[in-house]
């Protein structure tokens, strides 16, 4: 029997469907992502040696190192199908290094869908490992590890150990704190509002906003001058100057690429960027079908690109036609445009099966709920866009008296067109429905007028949607990268969430003053995107590995040394003044930042040593309870994981326990009660205190309130734009109100 080819792929859960597609003449393994790296005890990049790398095996992947290169020796060739992107390749290029084969045996192929035909035509069409774009891969490993490693150790020395800079993430932070000083910085201006509530003869009612006064933009900065306008429109005698209506064809939005797919996910599915990409992930790779294996049901999610392959749409020709009818369908396709920046060298993110066995709803009860939300929001996305436009009846009402015009403006469908399928956020909120039988010049009479003062807003906080938008928008990072920027600059604790929004705090804030200060080109938004343009250029042959790394460390390195000198000054700059004065010596006491964060500090240290937490920021708290072994007071600390009980007896005695919410184990003979609890990527969750003896655990708050539609013994905290705080009863979904829902400009 002829020796068998070796397929590597990076996921076992890839390894296991293409094993499927390709049969025994092949075997098929994973490499499980990366397996040599830098070093993390070290640099691990010889700045003199051109910028070469010092990569080392993965602690961990030595089994996995010395299978592959057992079953490469036992092949007769090898292919390489690592993720079809630049890190990818990178990892191919890596693999290929460790095999101790000749290259002329070694392929590069690359599965945009994991489908049998995807499959067999990629192993067709076999290449070699492509270099300029490993480099290119490797040029941005290098550079991040040069910030991080060298500008890392100058927060230590000025704030405190275990805080790290990166080249991206802190750009994607600064952006946060800029917003965040934008809207301190913003100072509400008054305006009034004035709405009228209108009748005509026919005994038709509607609402209009005045929108002019004497011809102009209508402009009433206080109640004094809305007051006047009220008089002058109550004598005024109105009467409907136009009516217009018009049809408008409303096009669907693109294919998803990943920063929309980030985008709307976020959003729709009320998901964490990582997460969305976690799940795409495995939609990608396979998904378990009774009687038929593992299926990959999307193409690859990492792209930049909205091309889609002639095949596909001609499949999604048919489907809308056989499924929605001819009235839907396209008599042409239709094409949509990638951004000038894009790499194109994926299609957009579709459906890799677009007949009844694979629709959403056939295949509810294999996904888990996240996969199905996921893979049902892209199915939607996809098909909606070759589906003909809507058609939308808008009217414009224009209603004039004396020097004041109203205005109103409704629609209605006329042609679901995509809309049938898949809708927009915006397209969810249309504008109120008018009348059908409104005349021109037929006179109103004036039932209401309502008067309202507002305020202008200041611009709002981004949510990870919102910031993986900008982010693309000014071309920092790449579709690959947009998730771990997110959720490391949370990790850090540089940023927090709090209902869906990003608020920096006061260490993201000091940390992002230090870097921009210090280092203002490295950290501009402008010189982080030219950046991304220069590893294009690698990968496009257009620039050198070596010329691209010259070209920014020689500055680098003249920042980093100047920034160095002044580590004393910047520690100087970071004290703050306060108020409080020291109960030892009487002078004033000073913010300082300490290994938890900020504290108070004497100012006449050394001489007097004099602490204490800093109001608001770890203090302690005193409680009623006794410590169970010593009798003192029990004290409410905080810690790197967020709040606990300790006794105030410490050092002395050093007992603790969880801080609990006041809210019963609900689990039936559990006797313990619920805490909070903190996960290693920083998210809260509630927990039993009796774990792991019971494994209850819930994401969201536990109230103790019993259900009063089925009886449940708790609810759960929740929020939401449209309902504000609420109550969900876990078992029958019964929601209680408790708050307004907040107010959208």
């Amino acid at each position: 029997m002829s020796p068998k080819s070796l397929v590597i792929v990076e996921s076992p859960a890839k390894a296991k469907t293409i094993n499927k597609y390709l049969g025994n003449q092949y075997m098929v393994s994973a490499s499980v992502g990366h397996i040599i790296d830098l070093p993390k005890s070290k640099l691990g990049v010889n700045i003199e040696k051109h910028f070469q790398p010092e990569y080392v095996k993965i602690r961990g992947k030595e089994k996995i190192i010395k299978k592959l290169r057992a079953e490469a020796k036992q092949a007769d060739e090898v292919y390489i199908a690592t993720d079809p992107d630049r890190e990818g390749e990178a990892i191919a290029f890596h693999i290929a290094s460790i095999l101790n084969k000749d290259s002329q045996k070694i392929h590069r192929v690359e599965f945009n869908e994991i489908t049998r035909n995807a499959v067999d035509k990629a192993m067709q069409t076999p290449r070699n490992i492509d270099m300029p774009r490993v480099y290119s891969q490797q040029a941005r490993r290098v550079l991040d590890r040069i910030v991080g490693y060298q500008i890392s150790p100058l927060l230590w020395k000025t704030l405190y150990r275990g805080l790290s800079a990166g080249r991206v993430q802190s750009v994607a932070l600064r952006l946060i704190c800029e917003r965040e000083q934008e809207i301190r910085d913003f100072k509400p201006e008054e305006f009034w509002t004035i709405t009228a509530l209108l009748q005509t003869a026919d005994a038709l009612s509607f609402e209009s906003k005045l929108v002019k006064i004497s011809g102009k933009k209508a402009k009433i900065p206080n109640q004094q001058e809305a007051e006047k306008h009220v008089q002058a429109i109550t004598n005024s005698k109105l009467h409907i100057a136009s009516v217009i209506k018009k049809e408008v064809k409303r096009q669907p939005p693109p294919p998803f690429i990943t920063s929309t797919l980030q985008q709307v996910a976020s959003r729709r599915l009320r998901m964490s960027t990582k997460r969305v990409m976690g799940i795409a992930q495995s939609l990608y790779e396979g998904v378990e079908i009774p009687g038929q294996g593992s299926i990959g049901l999307i193409t690859y999610m990492r792209t930049d690109s909205v091309r889609i392959s002639e095949e596909a749409l001609h499949y999604v020709k048919d489907y809308i036609m056989h499924t929605y009818g001819p009235e839907f369908g396209l008599n042409k396709a239709r094409y949509f445009k990638s951004k000038k920046s894009a790499q194109d060298a994926h299609e957009a993110i579709r459906p890799t099966y677009l007949n009844k066995d694979y629709v959403p709803e056939a295949l509810k009860s294999i996904l888990t709920p996240e996969q199905f939300r996921l893979y049902n929001l892209i199915w939607q996305r996809f098909v909606a866009c070759q589906m003909a436009p809507a058609v939308i009846e808008k009217t414009t009402v224009l209603v004039k008296g004396g020097i004041y015009e109203f205005k109103t403006e409704g629609e209605a469908p006329r042609f679901a067109g995509y809309a049938k399928v898949y809708r927009d956020e915006t397209e969810e909120s249309a504008e109120a429905k008018l009348p059908d039988h409104l005349r021109e010049k037929a006179p109103c009479e004036l039932l209401k007028l309502n008067p309202q003062q507002n305020f202008t807003k200041p611009p709002q906080r981004f949510t990870e949607s919102t910031l993986v938008k900008e982010l693309d928008r000014l071309g920092i990072g790449r579709p690959s990268t947009y998730a771990q920027i997110v959720s490391t600059i949370l990790q850090r604790k540089y940023v927090t969430q709090e209902k869906r929004k990003l608020f920096a705090t006061h260490l993201g804030e000091t940390v992002n003053r230090i870097l921009v200060n210090h280092f203002p080109e490295i950290f501009d938004v402008s010189f982080t995107a030219e950046m991304e343009e220069k590893l294009d250029e690698i990968a496009g042959q257009k620039a050198s590995y070596e010329s691209v790394l010259s070209e920014f460390y020689q500055p680098f390195r003249k920042a980093l040394e100047e920034a160095q000198s002044k580590k004393g000054e910047i520690k100087a700059e970071l004290i703050e003044l306060s108020e409080e004065i020291c109960d030892k010596c009487g002078r004033p006491m000073v913010i300082r930042w300490g290994k938890n964060g900020r504290f108070l500090a004497c100012s006449g240290f050394p001489e007097c040593k004099n602490t204490k937490p800093l109001n608001g920021e770890n203090a302690v708290e005193e409680t009623d309870e006794k410590c169970p072994r010593c009798g003192s007071l029990l004290v409410i600390k905080t810690g790197r994981f967020g709040k606990f009980l300790a006794c105030s007896n410490y050092p002395d005695c050093k007992y603790t326990k969880p801080l609990g919410i006041g809210v019963p184990c609900p689990r039936e003979g559990c006797d313990g009660e619920i805490i909070q609890r903190q996960s290693k990527r920083g998210k809260i969750f509630y927990g039993c205190s009796n774990y792991p003896k019971c494994d209850f655990l819930s994401w969201d708050k536990p109230v103790n309130r019993v259900c009063p539609e089925c009886g449940f013994g708790y609810m759960v905290e929740k929020h939401s734009k449209k309902k504000g705080l609420y109550l969900r009863c876990p078992k029958c979904a019964y929601e209680i109100l408790e708050t307004a829902p907040e107010k959208v400009a």
